[in-house]
């Protein structure tokens, strides 16, 4: 795109009409302003936003909340669409590119609850509410008595589920509530250590059609490229083991100077999906590091711990689908 372009195309933003969703797309249109380019917003409602009374395994995946403004790119109703990472599934349909990661925020879970400071607060037996398997085999490491039971939903139908006194404590993002100024519903974040994050989380992507170049050169301006790395090593290790919204898998890389740490965990999907589990079963983890300044080394990292969990039993999923945030 030339300045000429720049003053004369209006840009077209697909999103997702959550409020956490329209947050981030007008943040991503006021980076496009800045530049000089007119941007407007095309609000959708997915089929993941309609569908809440099935967990995301059983009617399709993640891929469910990317698929309707994928088709609005196609349509050439839109130029672009806005993500957050974690919804985007590890195999893009033909035609389409990733083509500009932002700056991450706070990729850490949040322990929310009225009533209660930390998840080892709780008394024997409480309820806390998430739809992610990997929260699920996370939290029974932790505390193996508690009652995990499904919550789907927007950030804030989750709040109000809550507040309606249906759980004692819940499972969010701690970027999704720092967004939207929600940070004083934090009881606690959880270190990695104790609850590592997805692949992706807390990150946002700016999906594209691979044929629109023009717009692939000029959004480069935006892109982080510490966050894309150590995204890129993330989700190589989802996309080896098939990641899926019905697979427990835990990814995350953090910069050390210029040598990138990623850790992962692998937990048995079968038992993720079970109400309750006396004795939970070993988490299957693994790490690698090294110094990483291109994707392809990046997603080599990737590979590297997606191999040593598989070696350690870790089994491969059925699908590409993305876990529930």
């Amino acid at each position: 795109m030339n300045s000429q372009e720049t003053t004369t195309l209006k840009l077209v933003i697909a999103t997702r009409e959550s409020r956490l969703a329209l947050w981030q797309a007008n943040h991503v249109k006021t980076l496009l302003e800045t530049q000089g380019y007119p941007v407007k917003l095309l609000g959708m409602t997915t089929k993941g936003d309609q569908i809440l009374d099935r967990s995301l395994s059983k009617v399709g995946g993640k891929g469910l909340f990317v698929k309707e403004l994928e088709l609005a790119l196609l349509s050439e109703q839109a130029h672009l669409a806005v993500h957050s990472l974690k919804d985007v599934p590890m195999e893009l349909p033909e035609g389409f590119q990733l083509s500009c990661i932002l700056e991450r925020e706070d990729p850490r879970d949040a322990f929310v609850s009225n009533h209660y400071k930390s998840v080892q607060d709780l008394p024997l037996g409480a309820v806390v509410g998430t739809s992610s398997l990997r929260r699920v085999v996370l939290l029974r490491s932790i505390r193996p008595d508690l009652k995990i039971v499904p919550l789907r939903g927007n950030l804030d139908t989750r709040l109000k589920k809550l507040d309606d006194g249906n759980f004692d404590g819940i499972i969010l993002a701690t970027a999704g509530l720092k967004r939207l100024h929600l940070e004083s519903r934090i009881a606690k974040i959880f270190e990695p250590e104790e609850m590592l994050p997805a692949a992706g989380q807390g990150a946002i992507g700016i999906e594209i059609l691979s044929s629109n170049q023009p717009l692939h050169e000029a959004l480069q301006v935006y892109q982080h490229t510490p966050t894309s790395l150590a995204i890129i090593a993330e989700r190589a290790v989802s996309k080896a083991l098939g990641g899926s919204c019905s697979m427990p898998l835990a990814a995350f890389a953090q910069w050390h100077e210029d040598q990138l740490l990623i850790r992962a965990l692998w937990g048995d999907p079968d038992e993720a999906q079970l109400e309750y589990v006396e004795y939970p079963s070993a988490l299957i983890a693994a790490q690698a590091q090294a110094q990483v300044k291109t994707p392809e080394q990046a997603f080599e990292l990737g590979l590297n711990v997606a191999q040593q969990l598989m070696s350690q039993g870790a089994k491969l999923g059925k699908n590409y689908k993305d876990e529930s945030s």
